[in-house]
């Protein structure tokens, strides 16, 4: 790959400088900045700023903080006031580029228990054992939801007249009336969208939870993978490593806040305002690995979730603490998004929940109605 000119390279790390203070700012609206600017020349400071302002495209809210950025950046005033903290904002990370520097564990607290939205940045380590995904990876990509292309394929019977082709073979055989040409449209497996929960209070699944991802993500082609907790980390790239131990490495040294707080619907909406990202969720069988314990105000999750479940083929949601046979969805915030949910399941298994997803092809009544009879 072509290293990027020297003069890029402040352009660049304005982009990524801008989320990490949590603007929303896809990697094309990067690459659409450095075009900008270089098409405009640029003669002066003012045409970079008018490209980042029509590139990155600051909400209207947040646009003097912007231009703290812009000064603190491109001129070095460090006097100009950002309003927000960086920790206070939602931070979503792409896994594009990721290093790979070796794993150290820097923190190692038992619990979790107890779920805050207090940051806390840690890493983890995960150690190979015999958990049998072996078959899930085999079977997954037959057993997906299915869904009609529009991209066709020749077919020998069962299909549509290809007129273009038929026509074309009566004049290559000099008028003679061949068989007809018959297409079909392709049925092509849906896309498996699996968000994990990563705060303190998942920590004794979240080990179980990257090797499922990790066999999702070799098993199916259209896998997508994102952690949460006080941040969003994509990291589907690097779980397409197909040795387990170098892909939950590479996915480990990119997730900045493991077994900390919980910010579930700031970072859900995160997810969304990303247009790629949110691109993810259209038509996708989309399961969420979560506890659900959203602290304070739950307004922004059932916002969240209500809009996934507009995009989404379906919405799924895997609570280990549905593994206790006295569970309730009685917390306001799981009443709240509860009729947005087509399942509510037990996700304190690997083997409940590798029947589940080889399970979602099949109709099942929606989670509100299954949980409306049970007292």
């Amino acid at each position: 790959m072509r290293a990027l000119p020297r003069a890029a390279t402040p352009l660049l790390g304005f982009g990524r400088l801008l989320r990490r203070y949590g603007f929303a700012i896809a990697p094309e609206q990067v690459s659409g900045f450095m075009q900008a600017v270089t098409l405009l020349g640029p003669r002066s400071m003012a045409d970079i700023r008018e490209a980042a302002l029509a590139t990155l495209a600051p909400p209207p809210d947040r646009r003097d903080e912007f231009e703290a950025h812009f000064q603190n950046h491109f001129y070095g005033n460090t006097s100009a006031v950002v309003e927000g903290d960086a920790d206070e904002e939602t931070r979503i990370k792409d896994d594009g580029g990721a290093s790979q520097e070796q794993i150290e564990v820097i923190s190692q607290q038992e619990g979790g228990e107890l779920s805050s939205g207090a940051e806390q940045l840690s890493t983890r380590d995960f150690q190979r054992d015999d958990d049998g995904l072996a078959a899930f990876r085999r079977k997954l990509a037959s057993a997906l939801p299915a869904r009609r292309s529009f991209r066709t394929v020749r077919t020998h019977s069962r299909g549509k007249l290809d007129l273009r082709r038929s026509l074309r073979e009566i004049v290559s055989a000099d008028g003679d009336v061949p068989s007809p040409l018959l297409r079909r449209r392709q049925t092509v497996p849906r896309k498996l969208l699996i968000l994990i929960d990563v705060s303190g209070s998942m920590k004794l699944h979240t080990a179980d939870y990257l090797k499922l991802a990790h066999a999702a993500v070799q098993g199916a082609d259209r896998a997508e993978i994102f952690t949460f907790g006080t941040r969003l980390t994509r990291i589907t790239s690097a779980l397409r490593i197909r040795d387990r131990d170098q892909a939950l490495a590479r996915a480990a040294a990119q997730v900045d806040d493991w077994d900390g707080g919980t910010r579930m619907g700031p970072t859900l909406l995160a997810f969304l305002s990303v247009p790629r990202f949110s691109a993810f969720s259209r038509g996708a069988a989309i399961v969420i690995l979560s506890d659900a314990l959203e602290r304070g105000d739950h307004a922004e999750l059932e916002t969240a979730m209500r809009r996934l479940s507009a995009r989404a083929f379906r919405l799924s949601l895997a609570t280990p603490l549905a593994g206790d046979p006295r569970f309730r969805p009685a917390t306001a915030a799981l009443r709240a998004i509860l009729p947005d949910l087509d399942d509510l399941v037990d996700g304190s298994s690997l083997a409940g929940l590798t029947d589940f997803i080889l399970s979602l092809a099949r109709p099942a009544p929606a989670a509100a109605t299954i949980w409306k009879g049970v007292s």
